[in-house]
């Protein structure tokens, strides 16, 4: 059984026929989506799959051509055990959106603070603001994607309950590896994160982290310990 702990499937090319492989072959797939929005239309289509759930989302890098969806995020929370992608991105792509991402992320939390949720979050040169608004609102079970922050943060990271998705593209690269080896196996989870990421095949991540698709298995299924999966 492999694990895909952060795919967008609405953004692929065919998501049914991938959806439908994913299913016979056994594997979990968990989909982000970008908006509230897109968690609409998609719904439909995970409702009835056995191992394949749809994340409720709103990009940080969304966030200011899309204010409006708050709404929408409150009307969907029930629908589903899983949110993603929500986070912050303080890169050159969302450094002009920091304050009304800073403002639309505290409202998202303030909705799921006290849920039962698997939160999926996207951090890019955005680790420690967002760690600490995780921490101010008491947010459990969360998952770094594609981590790429400060080696120092990892252990507060893992020290608060929270894991760490990682994919082929990071085993690509010397950052990505030295990252990777902070972190501890009992925190890591396999991710693709297609089709926005060329590298994205798990059974290489995880020969190259030298971790078992059972290893991976155990982290999930503790991670979701005490969760009704919807």
């Amino acid at each position: 059984m492999l694990i895909d702990a952060h795919c967008h499937i609405d953004m692929l090319e065919n998501p049914e026929t991938y959806l439908q492989k994913q299913e016979r072959d056994g594997n979990i797939t968990i989909g982000m989506t970008n908006l509230p929005s897109h968690f609409e239309m998609g719904y439909l289509h995970f409702k009835n799959l056995k191992r394949s759930r749809l994340a409720l989302g709103y990009h940080p890098l969304m966030v200011e051509e899309n204010p409006n969806e708050l709404r929408s995020f409150k009307k969907y929370l029930s629908y589903t055990s899983y949110i993603g992608e929500i986070g912050l991105d303080f890169s050159r792509d969302g450094l002009g959106s920091k304050e009304n991402q800073v403002e639309m992320l505290r409202k998202i939390l303030e909705c799921i603070s006290g849920e039962r949720k698997i939160v999926s979050v996207h951090s890019r040169r955005a680790e420690r603001e967002l760690y600490g608004l995780l921490r101010e609102y008491d947010i459990k079970n969360v998952i770094f994607h594609w981590y790429s922050g400060p080696l120092g943060l990892i252990s507060e990271i893992e020290s608060a309950g929270y894991y760490f998705s990682i994919n082929e593209a990071m085993t690509c690269s010397q950052n990505g590896c030295a990252i990777i080896e902070k972190m501890s196996r009992s925190r890591i989870l396999t991710e693709t994160d297609a089709p926005y990421n060329a590298k994205k095949d798990v059974s290489a991540t995880l020969r190259q982290v030298g971790m078992s698709e059972e290893q991976v298995k155990e982290n999930f299924y503790r991670l979701l310990d005490g969760i009704k999966i919807k």
